[in-house]
């Protein structure tokens, strides 16, 4: 079995410690969807490797590290903004019980980092103070724009974040308002 992890964009190799999209080829790899020339040349390359839609990256010891997925990206400007790297900050601090990072639309830039929070019961924390912190410790294309404060986070049993369904409940009838 061979892995590559390529950027997202371009298809080019990365180095170790780069994320990119996890490509796979070999021989318990599929050969294709029968029938259906669409699929195979959206999952597939020219030389047959298979593009997981996994972002992941390499250490130095050659271990893999899965850490997101390519479809839950937010794209701002062309930029991929990874929501676990900005949901593990927001867990960081200490009023912050639970959150999540969802896409937020916007015609300027196609999508704004957007984040629901369930903070600590009788928490001070406001909304600017959360925006601020994040912006702190990323690149500017990656910080929160709008914050929503929520009672849960909706999780599969597995405990995976169901961002369409937070995604769907938040934003209906919430993009007039912001």
């Amino acid at each position: 079995m061979e892995a590559k992890i390529v950027d997202t964009e371009t298809g080019n190799p990365l180095s170790v410690g780069q994320q990119g999209e996890l490509w796979l080829r070999g021989p318990t790899v599929m050969i294709g969807y029968v029938g259906d020339r669409d699929a195979n040349a959206s999952t597939f390359d020219s030389h047959g490797w298979l593009k997981t839609g996994d972002i992941c990256y390499f250490d130095d010891n050659g271990l893999l590290y899965i850490v997101d997925r390519l479809k839950e990206m937010i794209k701002y400007k062309g930029y991929q903004v990874s929501p676990v790297e900005l949901e593990q900050i927001l867990v960081s601090l200490p009023d912050i019980v639970d959150a999540a990072v969802i896409p937020f639309p916007n015609e300027e830039v196609g999508q704004l980092p957007m984040a629901c929070v369930v903070k600590k019961p009788g928490s001070n924390l406001n909304q600017a103070h959360i925006i601020d912190y994040v912006a702190k410790q990323v690149a500017p294309y990656k910080k929160i724009r709008y914050v929503l404060f929520v009672n849960s986070i909706p999780r599969s049993p597995a405990g995976k974040i169901l961002r369409r369904e937070l995604a769907s409940h938040t934003l209906n009838g919430l993009v007039p308002k912001l």
